[in-house]
C-alpha cells in the first residue's frame, strides 16, 4: 500500500499531544510526515519542523501559510492533523476541508453546536474525511467489546456506566497556573471545563461500544474549587436511543486518580468491564457463569480486535498505539476513497465529524442542565432531532 503524506498543525516542542500523534502516524509506515505549522511562534515552529526532518519549504510559520503552500503542490499532503488550542479547531478544520484535504481534528472539534453542524455539512459537500481524535476508541479490547455487544454476547444492553476522573487539578494553589487556568475560563474553554475536556471521552466511549446515541441527559455540575467559573466535577445521567440507561462521572479534583477512564456495560445476559489504565484485559461475566478475563492478543478474538493488535500477548500496548489505530483506520479509508471501493468494515471505526458534533451538543446540554439544577434536556444536535 502506497504511503500517504501527512501534516500537522500545532503539537510543537513541549506539547503534550504532539509526540503521541507523531508516534502514532508513523508506527505502521502508512504515513510520511511531510509538512507542519507546529507553533504559534513562526520561527520556532519552522525550526522545530526542520529538526523533525521536514523540508525547509514545507516547514510553515502558521496554518494559513501551510494551507496556501500545500494547496499549490502536486504532492500535497493527504491528511492534516489539527492539534491547536480548542478555539481554533473550527476555522482551521473548515478551511482544510474546503481545500480538499482530509482532516483529523483534536477534540473538541468545535466550540459550538452550530460550528459542529457546519463542519459535518462541509465534510460531506467536499467528500472529505473529517475524523475527531477520540483516540481511546482505538484500543484493541475496546473494539472487541463493541464487537461482542454488536453480536449479542451480553444480550440487550440495559445500563452503561462510564467515568473519566483524575486529581491533577485538585490543588487550589494552581489557580494561576496558565496550563490549568485556561481550562476553567469561559473565554478560552467555552461553556464547560471538565466535561468538555474528559467527560466527552467517556460519553463517546459509551456510544462507541453500545452503538447507541445519547438523546437526553440530566447533569449535576460543580466547581469544587471556588475560584473556578466552570465545573471541575460533573455527574451526568443520560438515556440512549436504543433504550439504554447511562451514568457518567467525570472529575479533575479526584485526588488519587491518575487517568481514570473506565467503562462498564450491563446487558440481559452478561456484563463487560474495561479500564484505560489496564487496557490489556477485558472482563466478561456471562449470566450465572464465572468471570472471564479476555486478554489482548489471544486467539479467536474479533476481526476488529485482531486488526488493532501489534505485539504478543502479555506485553502492554498503550495510548500511542491506540492513537495509531485511528491512523490505520484513516489510511484504509483514504485509500478506499482514492480507489473507489468499500472500506474494510474492521477499519471503518474511526470517530467522525458527526461524533464531534454529538459531543459538542452533549457539552452544551450538560452546561444547560447544570445551570437548571439537573433538569432533563435534549442532548441531540438540532440537525438530528
Amino acid at each position: 500500500m502506497t504511503k500517504l503524506s501527512w501534516g500537522m498543525i500545532g503539537g510543537g516542542e513541549g506539547s503534550q499531544i504532539g509526540p503521541a500523534h507523531r508516534l502514532a502516524s508513523g508506527l505502521d509506515a502508512l504515513f510520511e510526515f511531510k509538512a507542519g505549522a507546529l507553533d504559534h511562534r513562526p520561527d520556532e515552529g519552522r525550526d522545530y519542523a526542520m529538526r523533525l526532518g521536514i523540508a525547509k519549504d514545507r516547514a510553515y510559520g502558521d496554518w494559513k501559510e501551510m494551507l496556501a503552500g500545500e494547496s499549490a503542490r502536486e504532492d500535497r499532503i493527504d491528511l492534516v492533523t489539527v492539534a491547536t488550542p480548542n478555539s481554533t479547531h473550527y476555522e482551521i478544520t473548515k478551511a482544510f476541508l474546503e481545500a480538499g484535504f482530509h482532516v483529523l481534528c483534536e477534540k473538541p472539534m468545535t466550540m459550538t453546536v452550530e460550528e459542529g453542524e457546519d463542519i459535518v455539512r462541509t465534510a460531506k459537500a467536499a467528500n472529505r474525511l473529517c475524523a475527531v481524535n477520540y483516540g481511546y476508541s482505538g484500543y484493541s479490547l475496546v473494539r472487541h467489546m463493541r464487537a461482542m455487544i454488536a453480536r449479542g454476547d451480553i444480550g440487550k444492553v440495559r445500563l452503561v456506566n462510564a467515568e473519566f476522573a483524575h486529581g491533577h487539578h485538585a490543588d487550589a494553589a494552581d489557580a494561576d497556573n496558565p496550563r490549568v487556568r485556561w481550562r476553567y475560563d469561559p473565554e478560552q474553554a467555552g461553556v464547560s471545563a471538565q466535561f468538555a475536556d474528559c467527560g466527552i471521552h467517556a460519553l463517546h466511549m459509551a456510544s462507541f461500544v453500545t452503538g447507541q446515541e445519547v438523546t437526553t441527559l440530566s447533569a449535576d455540575t460543580v466547581s469544587c474549587i471556588a475560584s473556578r467559573v466552570l465545573e471541575d466535577d460533573a455527574m451526568v445521567n443520560f438515556r440512549m436511543d436504543g433504550g439504554t440507561v447511562g451514568r457518567l462521572w467525570t472529575s479533575s479534583i479526584a485526588i488519587g486518580r491518575q487517568h481514570g477512564l473506565a467503562i462498564q456495560v450491563f446487558g440481559e445476559t452478561g456484563g463487560l468491564r474495561w479500564s484505560q489504565e489496564h487496557p490489556n484485559q477485558l472482563y466478561y461475566m456471562p449470566l450465572n457463569e464465572r468471570l472471564q478475563i479476555i486478554e489482548r492478543g489471544e486467539s479467536d478474538l474479533s476481526p476488529e480486535a485482531d486488526r488493532t493488535t501489534r505485539v504478543t500477548i502479555g506485553h502492554a500496548e498503550g495510548m500511542p498505539l491506540a492513537f495509531a489505530n485511528i491512523y490505520t483506520d484513516l489510511s484504509e479509508a483514504i485509500h478506499a476513497l482514492k480507489e473507489n471501493r468499500d472500506c474494510d468494515p474492521a477499519a471503518n471505526l474511526f470517530p467522525r465529524a458527526e461524533d464531534g458534533l454529538r459531543s459538542m451538543s452533549a457539552v452544551t446540554a450538560v452546561a444547560e442542565s447544570g445551570k437548571a439544577q439537573g433538569a432533563w434536556v435534549d442532548a441531540r444536535p438540532p440537525m438530528y432531532r
